[in-house]
């Protein structure tokens, strides 16, 4: 049973608006109990430089079975309507592991997402975001809106990914469809979609081992033999899973918060306009003000950690609130407004990647991606403005993200 004073992550007065409620929690103390979806109650820590701590102490873990502390994920799973079948693979990925297996794990994709690599990628991402945008063109036309969630912050993204790992086009629309139950967390459906992507995946890597390609899935089974880090068949589809969902749904909102957040702030917009050079920073800082992200999944103490002034037992369930660190004013001047030519100091400037061993894989293709959106939809529709008043734009109440259930747009 969660604790009578425990903040209900799910409660409407937080998933309405996150940005005062975490902002709240932050400045009423250092942590704050919580639970969500049926967990236990949880220790959620909101201010930059204990965030940071979570995020970097190796003391913090993310598999409760090295702390000694419940598996509070299983309740989630059951929560959110995961059959106990195919749990395992959400509960335990190269997302979810610590120490030598993670390193094994991460060794053999990270080869796939260095800087040159994903640099290597930029003409085609701009040459998906130019055919994404003919297509926007084409639909609004005539003044017609546009819902840009739906014609280019998930198209781009889950297309790049998928030819990164190679899925083939034709079953590319079915990911988005996944992606849609399990961000929505309908019940009747989570079971269906997560059975069938699983089923995919195992008949991905299936095909390529007998008749490999250009592509992560090839690469991950030639490593397996050049590197002698075998892969099991279950670790295999557990991170290419992984590595498409992660790959597609937290640039999809990026991109559309992006969005949003610069066409409310047009002093900001005219600026990139007239210094296009400042949209790699621009990321950063839509990164930091209107990140996806919310907060990460559990990390487990191995020991007694002080955070802020409490001790938090070995084994507590804790959460590292990215929201409201990156919000924090003991780390940044003007914390809620939108300052695209932020300096940063050393570094990315905010947590919206998270930092330490599990620092986003896929940062470089995300920002790049982003920044080529960003850039090419704004120079594409000068007069690109919303189809609704601002507070018509639906939130979508899941807790850990920020998205929206559309975006209309005019496009001139």
């Amino acid at each position: 049973m969660a604790a009578p004073s425990a903040v209900d992550l799910m409660d409407p007065a937080v998933t309405a608006d996150p940005y005062t409620a975490y902002g709240r929690m932050r400045e009423q103390a250092p942590t704050t109990t919580v639970t969500m979806l049926g967990s236990p109650p949880a220790v959620l820590v909101t201010r930059y430089d204990d965030v940071r701590t979570v995020l970097t102490d190796p003391r913090f873990v993310t598999d409760p079975a090295l702390a000694g502390g419940p598996d509070t994920r299983e309740k989630i799973m059951a929560t959110m309507g995961v059959p106990d079948d195919v749990a395992g693979y959400l509960v335990r990925n190269i997302l979810t592991t610590d120490g030598d297996e993670h390193t094994r794990l991460r060794k053999l994709v990270s080869r796939a997402f260095t800087v040159k690599r994903v640099a290597a990628l930029r003409p085609r991402v701009e040459e998906i975001t130019a055919a994404l945008l003919d297509e926007v063109a084409a639909a609004g036309a005539g003044g017609a809106p546009v819902d840009l969630v739906e014609a280019l912050a998930y198209p781009l993204p889950i297309t790049v990914i998928c030819e990164l790992v190679g899925v083939p086009e034709p079953e590319r629309p079915q990911w988005h469809e996944w992606g849609a139950v399990l961000t929505t967390m309908d019940r009747e459906r989570t079971g269906p979609a997560l059975r069938a992507a699983i089923a995919h995946v195992h008949a991905l890597v299936d095909a390529r081992r007998a008749e490999p390609a250009d592509d992560l899935v090839s690469a991950l089974i030639a490593a397996q033999d050049d590197d002698g880090d075998r892969l099991s068949d279950r670790e295999m589809v557990t991170m290419i899973f992984a590595i498409v969902m992660a790959g597609h749904e937290t640039t999809a909102h990026l991109v559309t918060n992006g969005v949003l957040a610069l066409l409310g702030a047009p002093d900001q917009l005219a600026a990139l306009r007239a210094d296009p050079a400042g949209w790699p920073g621009a990321v950063h800082e839509l990164m930091r003000a209107r990140g996806p992200v919310q907060f990460t999944q559990f990390r487990y103490p191995t020991v007694d950690v002080e955070l802020g002034g409490t001790v938090v037992p070995a084994g507590t369930p804790v959460i590292a609130g990215l929201l409201p660190a990156n919000h924090d004013p003991r780390a940044y001047d003007r914390p809620d407004e939108l300052d695209v030519a932020r300096e940063t100091g050393r570094g990315e400037g905010h947590l919206g990647f998270g930092q330490g061993a599990h620092y986003c894989l896929g940062a470089a293709l995300a920002r790049q991606e982003g920044e080529v959106a960003f850039r090419t939809l704004f120079e594409r529709f000068p007069g690109l403005r919303l189809a609704v008043p601002a507070a018509e734009v639906a939130w979508l109440p899941r807790p850990g993200f920020s998205r929206v259930a559309a975006l209309p747009v005019l496009t001139g």
